[in-house]
């Protein structure tokens, strides 16, 4: 695939998502739930991306999982897996300059 990575809000490298990433990680956890709210709520994000969150949640909320929790390890394993794969998908749907702005409101 080369030194680019193609996501729906246009081309950018590595290095520019990874300092993207390295941003958002560094938000305190108050600020980066504030960070997913403020993205659900812009209009400029895609429908199917805001479509993720609520799923990623009920999927937490749920009492049944694809491994149950009462498995020591695993089972909280699954839940992170679901969490960090959601919210991936989000900025990954999500157009960059979006992601952008609201990372520079939040700073």
């Amino acid at each position: 695939m080369g030194a680019h990575a193609t996501v729906s809000g246009g081309r950018y490298n590595r290095s520019v998502k990874r300092d993207l990433n390295k941003r958002i990680m560094a938000l305190p956890m108050r600020v980066k739930l504030k960070f997913a709210w403020r993205l659900f709520r812009d209009p400029d994000t895609p429908l199917f991306a805001k479509s993720v969150m609520p799923g990623v949640l009920l999927y937490l909320a749920m009492p049944i999982d694809i491994i149950p929790d009462f498995i020591p390890v695993l089972g909280q394993l699954d839940d992170l897996l679901v969490l960090a794969l959601g919210l991936g998908l989000v900025l990954l749907l999500t157009p960059r300059r979006v992601i952008e702005d609201q990372l520079a409101l939040l700073e």
